[in-house]
């Protein structure tokens, strides 16, 4: 059996390798979309003696808010002595789930591609290949359901941590008192809608791609023949 590479882009025009294809583009879009986030809240704090003041708070992947600082050190706001104040929240272990995992699923597209146009031959030639593949594939439909279904959690948290409610409830000088806290300015957080939508998109798709790659495997040519053999029994004999 010969093993060298030999470049053969047909598979593309193949379901197996097209949606391999479509596979890693979805991936660069789910981490990417999630990984690069960092944004900003603008905190308007409307004093009981008629004077406005503002605080700022900037978040960024992986999203542990905890440690993000709406006041920093001891200072006046408002005629009333703060402390140091963090947001609350830590969204932290989700979102870096769900990019390991689209960048896990990356770079496992890359390497198949990689068989796929190179090393077909053997990769048909072969139970283990298959088999493997669908394997993973398998474990990775799994795992893109779970991860995106706890940064979907995940987000909704970071989303309620920082709104009015949110940031009234972690400054302490917002409640019981004359001063009135509200978000004035949101972060654009519709990259992180978008990453949510890829994330269930990947399911879906490696979901698909399951099927394609079963059908590579001897457990499904085993099932053909073996309904091509029982229909082949169930002919009567010519007289």
């Amino acid at each position: 059996m010969m093993t060298g590479f030999r470049l053969n882009l047909s598979p593309l025009k193949e379901p197996l390798g097209f949606v391999k294809l479509v596979e890693w583009l979805t991936a660069i879009f789910a981490f990417g979309s999630c990984g690069g986030f960092s944004g900003k809240n603008i905190i308007s704090l409307f004093c009981g003696d008629g004077r406005n003041e503002t605080l700022s708070a900037n978040f960024h992947y992986p999203f542990r808010l905890s440690q993000v600082p709406l006041v920093e050190g001891n200072t006046t706001i408002c005629n009333h002595s703060v402390t140091t104040t963090h947001m609350m929240g830590d969204s932290a272990s989700s979102a870096e789930f769900f990019v390991g995992i689209a960048i896990v699923c990356f770079l496992y597209s890359m390497v198949a591609l990689l068989v796929y146009l190179g090393y077909m031959h053997v990769y048909k030639d072969s139970d283990f290949g298959p088999i493997f593949d669908f394997v993973i594939t398998a474990i990775l439909v799994f795992l893109w359901l779970v991860c995106s279904s706890a940064w979907a959690k995940g987000l909704q948290n970071v989303k309620d941590a920082t709104d009015t409610d949110g940031i009234s409830g972690t400054l302490a000088l917002c409640k019981g008192s004359n001063i009135t806290c509200e978000v004035t300015e949101f972060a654009n957080m519709r990259s992180l809608n978008i990453s949510v939508v890829f994330g269930y998109l990947n399911m879906f798709v490696w979901a698909g791609n399951a099927w394609f790659v079963y059908k590579e495997t001897r457990w499904h040519s085993q099932k053909f023949s073996a309904q091509s053999g029982h229909g082949r029994q169930q002919v009567p004999a010519p007289i």
